[in-house]
């Protein structure tokens, strides 16, 4: 029997891998590929889903300088981004260092923990939470218990309702909780005893060890959760009832570009929207990388 070359072996080792991920990679592109280039095309059509798309050049995208409610979302989602992130980061980190003490069955607490990260995002959870926080919900019931009586409507007001939604974000903190947990759990013990032998306090330990060696653990929540923070639609559009309202207080930018394309059937302006969100979302996790050399500490290798 005739022996196979080194290159004949290696080429049919990689078309026995291609084989086993073709359904992978069929469905990657057929449902990720084809519509991403299809969206880009229409970015620059005005296409109303039942006719014909008609090629605009950048009228989609010159038609955003004047959309109020195109800049109103932007405020709104950036105003949600930014506190929400920097929040559930925080209280993440809070758990994962209260976890990385040792307590019993600690893994029972991780589960519970992280259970609303599995069901934060679902429709069953934004309508509890809607319910949670209408005038006549659970919590005004239980401010009522302790003597505080009201009757606001926390969603159906514009100056409390987006921090619903930012409450909700926070409280889905588990992944991130985990996360930070692993991180903490492969700093070197004996950092900690060298720095106990100098006499370094537990803040200093904190400040000096544990914060610098998690940051690439930093790095990384904080870039997956800003992501998500610019993306957030579910949330949003159930407990506004898709509308945004009150007042378009709860406007974010996925949910204003769902209703261009999908309630008025304006897809080539709600394409060029799109593709903003990818390039706002670009830019921003650009800046954090480009910040990244100056407080992620990476030890360094072997030889260097």
């Amino acid at each position: 029997m005739k022996q196979l070359t080194p290159r004949r072996r290696s080429f049919l080792n990689d078309l026995s891998g291609y084989a086993f991920i073709s359904p992978w990679l069929l469905g990657f592109i057929a449902f990720s590929i084809i519509p991403i280039l299809f969206s880009l095309y229409y970015s620059f059509t005005e296409y109303d889903i039942l006719g014909e798309p008609i090629f605009n050049g950048l009228e989609n995208f010159r038609r955003m300088l004047g959309d109020e409610l195109f800049w109103q979302s932007l405020k709104v989602t950036f105003f949600y981004a930014f506190v929400s992130v920097p929040l559930r980061l925080v209280f993440a980190f809070f758990v994962a260092m209260l976890f990385n003490r040792g307590t019993r069955a600690i893994r029972i607490y991780q589960a519970i923990y992280y259970v609303p990260s599995l069901v934060g995002g679902s429709i069953a959870i934004a309508v509890m939470w809607r319910r949670l926080f209408m005038a006549d919900g659970a919590l005004n019931a239980a401010l009522t218990k302790i003597g505080i009586v009201t009757d606001i409507s926390w969603i159906g007001n514009p100056s409390t309702a987006i921090w619903t939604l930012i409450l909700l974000a926070v409280w889905q903190f588990g992944s991130s909780m985990l996360i930070f947990l692993a991180g903490l759990r492969q700093i070197p013990k004996e950092l900690y005893e060298a720095a106990s032998i100098d006499g370094a306090n537990p803040l200093k330990k904190f400040t000096h060890i544990t914060v610098p060696q998690i940051t690439p653990v930093i790095f990384f929540n904080l870039v997956m959760q800003l992501i998500n923070g610019f993306t957030v639609f579910t949330q949003a559009f159930v407990v506004s009832g898709g509308s945004g309202d009150p007042l378009n207080s709860t406007l974010v930018y996925a949910l204003y570009l769902y209703q261009r394309a999908f309630k008025y059937y304006d897809m080539g302006y709600g394409s060029a929207l799109a593709w903003v969100l990818v390039l706002i979302i670009g830019v921003m996790t650009g800046i954090v990388f480009k910040t990244s050399n100056s407080w992620v500490f990476y030890e360094a290798k072997e030889g260097k």
